[in-house]
């Protein structure tokens, strides 16, 4: 088995992640359009900042993030908390990236997991999908306090993997993860999507 391992994100990724398709489906009173849709993405997830961050950093749970995203908003709570509780099930594995991981797993390369995620979708994960038993292991941030692109977070990461930063190849969607991973001595692959990510990683003679 090969000393260098692979480290996936997990949302847009590896899963689909459509905030907008989310908003419309949950709230469609309130996404009437392209515009409003955008306006209540912002508004309800911060750009993963925020409210929202304190979620994926396991410090709020759903009722008081569904409390504060509603005073912060103008939504009901109650549409607020449809938002968390909906969330999860927009979660779903990519084809084309899971086709990749199962050959990747097939050829012994190890795998593992570095995602900014709330508690209960983590759990979602563990509770929902097969393709979880893939990975070696991996690092949920709420369960560790931290986030993505902190530097503490790919340091902890490294010792739950067991491997030297050097032997980590970290695949994202959001380049601001992709120049820390760099900063803290992984390689690194900036997602696109499956076709070209690894594409990008044969190119590296990963």
């Amino acid at each position: 088995m090969s000393a260098r391992a692979f480290v996936f994100d997990f949302g847009r990724v590896v899963f689909r992640w459509r905030p907008e398709v989310l908003v419309s489906t949950v709230l469609p009173n309130r996404a009437t359009d392209a515009e409003a849709t955008r306006h209540w993405v912002e508004q309800i997830f911060q750009a993963y900042g925020g409210d929202w961050g304190d979620f994926d950093r396991g410090v709020v749970e759903p009722p008081e993030l569904a409390r504060r995203s509603a005073a912060r908003t103008g939504l009901a709570e109650a549409e607020a908390a449809a938002i968390i509780e909906a969330a999860p099930r927009e979660l779903v594995p990519l084809p084309d990236t899971e086709a990749w991981l199962r050959r990747l797993h097939a050829q012994g390369r190890p795998l593992h997991f570095l995602s900014n995620m709330p508690e209960p979708f983590a759990a979602h994960f563990e509770r929902t999908h097969e393709l979880m038993s893939l990975f070696e292991s991996g690092v949920f941030s709420a369960r560790v306090r931290l986030l993505k692109p902190e530097p503490e977070i790919y340091a902890h990461a490294a010792q739950v993997f067991g491997r030297a930063p050097a032997d980590l190849l970290f695949l994202d969607d959001h380049l601001p993860n992709i120049v820390a991973a760099r900063e803290a001595g992984w390689a690194a692959v900036h997602f696109v999507d499956a076709a070209q990510a690894e594409a990008d990683v044969l190119a590296m003679r990963w």
